[in-house]
């Protein structure tokens, strides 16, 4: 994520230098204080944000937990009510586990 060059607080207190003919410093407050108001904004947005991307991460460690737990009471009810399965099948099952629990 990219930083911001300026902060509401460096907008907040920029101070501009007043000329014979330089801009109205009212209608440069008046701009600052709108831009200042869309960052505080956008920096609340940014923030709800990354609490949403924090919930939804531990969500999906939690279920990917939950369903390896559940594949491997499937797997074990499966042998258990079943001797119709040769090698071959026990090892693709067993790959099959090892797969899920070591991707993370």
């Amino acid at each position: 994520m990219e930083k911001l060059n300026l902060t509401p607080e460096e907008i907040l207190n920029k101070e501009f230098n007043i000329d014979f003919k330089g801009y109205s410093p009212a209608e440069v407050d008046a701009f600052l204080d709108s831009v200042l108001e869309d960052y505080q904004i956008m920096e609340d947005n940014i923030q709800q944000l990354l609490d949403a991307v924090t919930t939804l991460q531990n969500q999906v460690k939690d279920l990917t937990a939950k369903n390896i737990e559940l594949e491997g009471h499937k797997m074990a009810f499966d042998l258990s009510n079943t001797t119709s399965y040769s090698s071959v099948d026990v090892l693709k099952r067993i790959s099959r586990l090892e797969e899920l629990v070591y991707k993370k």
